[in-house]
């Protein structure tokens, strides 16, 4: 008799639940807002508009644009780099057009694929990262030599050349290869490594850049973790800055920014975010200085632009460089030019 209870007992405990979660649909369905009149339903803290992110305070934009763009005549242009006399170097389609700041074309390498970034060194001498390996150039634009392939996997979007040293970051095996100016591997860094502190490198895209600091440290995106981290040319990371915020100007937004980087003359950097395509001044210890323009101003639309691929998201992502007076050269991936933006004098 007590199983007979205990099975009456279930099968009226399942049927009640039955009743009471078609009850609870029901009440769903009658207040559930299909024209969307009704609003969420959620506070006001909890609702932001994209509009809105796309604004910054014209008080915050320190920078003008001063000049007309450069038209780069590519159809994909990808990186953008400055010489020590100021000479543009912009890499697109498959080769590298060098121009003045006058937008006169002074010269091409035409290469057999499409070049991912660039360096040049103080020499004149042009190293260019293409997807699996390097390729350099004399400052007469003459290949010199074509370093080793680095794998299937490589995906190269970011070098920087320091004394003997040239470093350079492989989004695709997520590490920055150092090597020597032969081209011989030195050592690699940012490994995750729980004993030396490093928590390695998180790239959801491919995004992933470098730079040296006057202070003899390397600087490297972070992008996932939504910071620049500082190593050693031994691979020590001596510490980092940048946080993560939708909302705040003052920090990273989305799934992987800062997607580029450059240091100004005194030592601050500047930054640039894709999907909220904008471009923002730090000082050296990563506090929040300015803005150089944000999309209102660099793809004129008043909403964020919104990517959907990869392929997409770095056709978008602009790439920045920087002269000795510190003004921003920044390669406008969308109309494939070259814009100039300097400080303005009334925001010194």
């Amino acid at each position: 008799m007590k199983r007979q209870s205990a099975t009456v007992d279930t099968k009226m405990l399942i049927a009640g639940s039955i009743i009471l979660a078609v009850a609870v649909a029901i009440i769903a369905v009658v207040k559930f807002d299909t024209t969307g009149k009704r609003g969420s339903g959620l506070g006001q803290e909890f609702i932001y508009d994209l509009k809105d992110l796309g604004k910054i305070d014209p008080n915050l934009i320190l920078y003008k644009e001063s000049a007309p763009a450069i038209d780069t005549g590519f159809t994909k242009s990808l990186a953008i780099a400055l010489d020590s006399q100021g000479t543009i170097y912009v890499a697109g389609d498959k080769a590298i057009r060098k121009f003045n700041e006058n937008g006169n074309n002074l010269g091409e390498i035409k290469l057999n694929d499409a070049p991912l970034c660039l360096t040049i060194d103080t020499d004149g001498t042009i190293y260019i990262a293409m997807k699996s390996h390097v390729q350099v150039y004399d400052g007469r634009q003459k290949p010199l030599a074509t370093w080793q392939n680095l794998g299937s996997n490589a995906v190269l979007t970011g070098i920087a050349v320091s004394n003997n040293n040239v470093f350079v970051a492989d989004a695709g095996n997520r590490i920055v290869y150092r090597f020597d100016k032969t081209g011989k591997l030195i050592n690699r860094i940012g490994a995750k490594d729980k004993d030396r502190n490093i928590p390695g490198f998180v790239i959801p895209s491919p995004h992933f850049d470098l730079a040296v600091a006057p202070d003899g440290l390397l600087r490297v995106v972070n992008p996932g973790n939504h910071r620049i981290e500082a190593y050693t040319f031994d691979g020590d990371l001596e510490f980092s800055w940048g946080e993560f915020s939708n909302t705040d100007l003052k920090g990273f937004c989305g799934c992987c920014n800062p997607v580029n980087f450059a240091i100004l003359p005194d030592e601050s950097f500047v930054t640039v975010e894709k999907g909220l395509t904008r471009l923002k001044i730090y000082d050296t210890k990563g506090t929040f200085v300015g803005a150089v323009a944000g999309p209102e101003q660099l793809v004129q639309e008043g909403t964020p632009r919104i990517c959907d691929t990869a392929a997409e998201c770095q056709t978008g992502s602009f790439d920045v460089a920087v002269d000795e007076s510190g003004k921003i050269f920044v390669i406008d991936t969308i109309k494939n030019v070259v814009r100039i933006f300097t400080r303005d004098p009334e925001k010194q």
